[in-house]
């Protein structure tokens, strides 16, 4: 079987709406968090996540930029297993609201009641170095450029 791309690693992320974020919390520590992909993911390598800019992920970022996501996707009926996708990138916060609009998606009301207006909005950007996979059957990894 041929190794998975980008685009095929997007066809599945498509369908994960939830991942864990994990952050340097220093002193040793990791802390990891739910996060959603807000089905955001024609998928460069880039990842996107909104969030409150006063946050302790955010301060946790800013302090140490490398951060980890882990996606698994649930066993199929016939009892394949789902698919795990485990990524390590550089994060970012993005305070841009041309940014924001272009990452909106319906639904965010939920959490951020006044939409892309909504006061201390910020955007974290990951930009995945390695992504690796196992789906059951077959496992890889893909390295990218850290400067995209």
């Amino acid at each position: 079987m041929e190794p998975m791309t980008l685009q095929d690693l997007s066809s599945h992320l498509k369908k994960l709406d939830f991942c864990m974020l994990s952050t340097n919390a220093g002193s040793g520590r990791i802390a990891s968090r739910p996060m959603s992909n807000n089905g955001d993911v024609e998928y460069d390598g880039d990842t996107w996540f909104f969030s409150y800019d006063d946050s302790r992920k955010i301060a946790e970022i800013e302090r140490s930029e490398t951060v980890s996501l882990t996606f698994t996707a649930p066993a199929s009926l016939l009892g394949k297993p789902g698919i795990f996708i485990a990524m390590t990138g550089v994060a970012s916060i993005v305070r841009d609201k041309t940014a924001f609009e272009r990452h909106w998606a319906a639904g965010l009301e939920r959490w951020f009641p006044e939409g892309i207006d909504t006061p201390r909005l910020a955007l974290i950007k990951v930009v995945a170095t390695t992504v690796r996979y196992w789906d059951g059957e077959e496992s890889g990894e893909i390295t990218l450029p850290r400067s995209r």
